[in-house]
């Protein structure tokens, strides 16, 4: 972070971010990371690292971090890398769902406009 003034010292304190507050903030990393995603080891260091997340205050924050930052690896807000992809895929699916009913809504009301202004 720059400097508020080039007066300011340079031993400010930085702003607090939300992984200050994360039950993982000083933890090492490897925890979050198992190695693989198949087989029974990945699995239970999968659940390791989840057994953080589900008491951590800051775990909805985590993994709308990880989604919009599309953190490919590791175990971000109690989810795993497969686990976001669902999500991320279904919030895909959900939108186009979406567009398809707004195109249809729109092609409804023009088709209903053009028989009005037939009748006219």
């Amino acid at each position: 972070m720059p400097r508020p003034s080039r007066y300011a010292p340079d031993n400010l304190p930085r702003p607090r971010h939300w992984m200050d507050d994360a039950v993982c903030s000083g933890m090492e990393t490897a925890v979050f990371f198992p190695v693989g995603s198949k087989g029974v080891p990945a699995k239970v260091h999968a659940e390791y690292a989840k057994s953080f997340c589900r008491r951590c205050p800051v775990r909805s924050t985590c993994l709308q971090h990880a989604l919009t930052f599309r953190e490919e690896y590791g175990v971000w807000g109690g989810l795993d890398e497969d686990e976001r992809a669902e999500l991320l895929r279904e919030a895909r699916r959900a939108a186009e769902r979406q567009r398809r009913q707004e195109r249809a809504a729109r092609e409804k009301a023009a088709r209903e406009l053009e028989a009005a202004h037939a009748d006219a």
